[in-house]
């Protein structure tokens, strides 16, 4: 199969992860626990323009590695169309969640996670890193951010 599509400009990708975080409505979260042992799972997610918002109980694997690691790395299903995102984890319960957050997963989902009766919490998850691209041809500008700049 001959390639006849140019590589994306580090511009372009940016615009599209930053459409992609607007319109997905799940992404996979990877955290370890204290002894290293991974977990993987999908999550429904909010963006907010500066970070992602995730809920999850605090009780299970995903929940207690974000609050006890606090690091993350996130990612879209897609392999043909590679974005990961490498993030902090800032825990809120439900009480100390602002409002705009919870509120946001309710209007995207029409669930609120503060209205179920099992306590979630919520984990914002500040990008430290952003990297994206499409098959191979991509992969020698993937980075578009470092320690939470933007490069482009």
């Amino acid at each position: 199969m001959k390639i006849t599509v140019p590589p994306r400009g580090p511009e372009e990708r940016r615009r599209d992860v930053l459409a992609r975080l607007e319109r997905e409505s799940d992404i996979w979260v990877a955290s370890a626990d204290t002894d290293g042992l991974p977990c993987l799972v999908p999550l429904w997610f909010v963006w907010d323009g500066q970070a992602v918002w995730l809920s999850t109980r605090a009780t299970n694997p995903t929940g207690r590695n974000l609050s006890d690691g606090r690091r993350t790395r996130l990612a879209f299903a897609d392999t043909r169309d590679v974005v990961l995102i490498d993030g902090e984890a800032t825990a809120f319960t439900d009480r100390d969640v602002p409002a705009s957050a919870a509120d946001s997963f309710h209007a995207k989902y029409t669930w609120d996670p503060r209205a179920d009766r099992a306590p979630y919490s919520f984990f914002r998850i500040r990008p430290l890193a952003v990297q994206a691209w499409h098959k191979q041809r991509e992969l020698p500008q993937r980075h578009l951010m470092r320690d939470g700049i933007w490069l482009v």
